[in-house]
C-alpha cells in the first residue's frame, strides 16, 4: 500500500469492485482516476517538501483534487445499477426457478 494519503481505495473502501469495473469500461472515469492519482501524488510531494511551492499553488491543487473526487463520487453513485456480471448472475438464478416458487435466496 502506498504511503500517499487520500487514496481512493481508502476513501471509498466499499466501492473497490465498482471502481475497477468503471475504470475498465468507462474511459472518462479512467481518465478522472488517473488525473486524481497524479494530482494526489503531486500534493503529497508538496506537503512533504520534496517539491516545495507557494501556499497559493498548493491550495489550488487541493481544490482541484476535491473537485475531481466529487466528480468521481458522483459517477460511482450514478453507477448504482448492477454491473453486467451482477445482473447476469441474478438472471441465471431466477431462470432456474419454477414460476410461483419462492426464491431460495430470499428465504
Amino acid at each position: 500500500m502506498s504511503n500517499t494519503p487520500n487514496q481512493l481505495d481508502e476513501d471509498f473502501p466499499t466501492m473497490a469492485e465498482r471502481i475497477h469495473a468503471l475504470k475498465t469500461s468507462d474511459n472518462r472515469f479512467a481518465r478522472l482516476i488517473e488525473e486524481y492519482n497524479e494530482l494526489n501524488r503531486d500534493i503529497h510531494r508538496i506537503e512533504t517538501r520534496v517539491e516545495p511551492t507557494s501556499e497559493d499553488v498548493e491550495e489550488e491543487l487541493k481544490r482541484r483534487r476535491v473537485r475531481l473526487k466529487d466528480e468521481i463520487a458522483q459517477m460511482l453513485e450514478g453507477a448504482g445499477a448492477p454491473l453486467p456480471e451482477e445482473g447476469a448472475e441474478s438472471r441465471r438464478k431466477g431462470a432456474n426457478r419454477v414460476r410461483g416458487e419462492p426464491d431460495p435466496d430470499r428465504a
